[in-house]
């Protein structure tokens, strides 16, 4: 796979994620939906505060759930490339008993 591919993948991902989170930047907003002509309610600013909190741990955890699955699947890349590097060396290493029945040697 091209790296330009994989980057644009990645690229892809991050953006997603972005917008994803954008959404939800409404709950660390200081504007009360019940709040009417300067008068709040303290349960409610905890409630917003809460919630905020809440969507900051939810978008880390989203960010570190994709960032351990990208690193799994480099590695996962990685481990697939030596195998077939490895398959490629034992296919064009010498081998005697072929060489003995082609009669190239004896």
């Amino acid at each position: 796979m091209p790296v330009g591919i994989s980057s644009s993948r990645s690229l892809r991902i991050v953006v997603l994620v972005c917008s994803i989170s954008l959404h939800f930047i409404t709950g660390f907003s200081n504007d009360k939906p019940g709040v009417k002509n300067g008068m709040a309610d303290n349960n409610l600013s905890t409630s917003n505060h809460g919630t905020g909190t809440k969507v900051l741990i939810i978008c880390i955890v989203v960010i570190a759930v994709v960032l351990f699955s990208l690193f799994l699947f480099k590695m996962w890349q990685k481990k697939k490339r030596e195998e077939h590097y490895a398959r490629l060396l034992k296919l064009f290493e010498e081998d005697s008993e072929l060489e003995v029945e082609l009669g190239l040697r004896d």
